[in-house]
């Protein structure tokens, strides 16, 4: 009986931690969007069968990070038709 209230324990806190880190990722989400736009450089589409068989934008930001995004969301297709008329006005 005690060992089952241990395993439970155990548990209960491994499902807390992991609920932590996703509220962490959503907030920081959310509130970084616009501070994200401003060192995003530039971006690729990348298709289902590549490296993570998933349909995706990937951003490539100003220190180099890449930063794979839901390519349906609203604020991603207006991020990306700024890029691609800014990049169309450079060439």
């Amino acid at each position: 009986m005690e060992k089952q209230l241990s395993t439970m324990k155990f548990q209960i806190l491994i499902f807390i931690l992991l609920l932590a880190c996703m509220y962490q990722s959503v907030a920081q989400d959310i509130k970084s969007k616009k501070g994200f736009r401003r060192h995003v450089e530039g971006y690729r589409i990348q298709e289902a069968d590549g490296g993570c068989n998933i349909r995706a934008v990937v951003f490539t930001l100003k220190n180099k990070k890449m930063v794979c995004v839901e390519p349906n969301l609203p604020w991603v297709q207006e991020e990306v038709q700024k890029l691609y008329k800014r990049n169309a006005a450079k060439v």
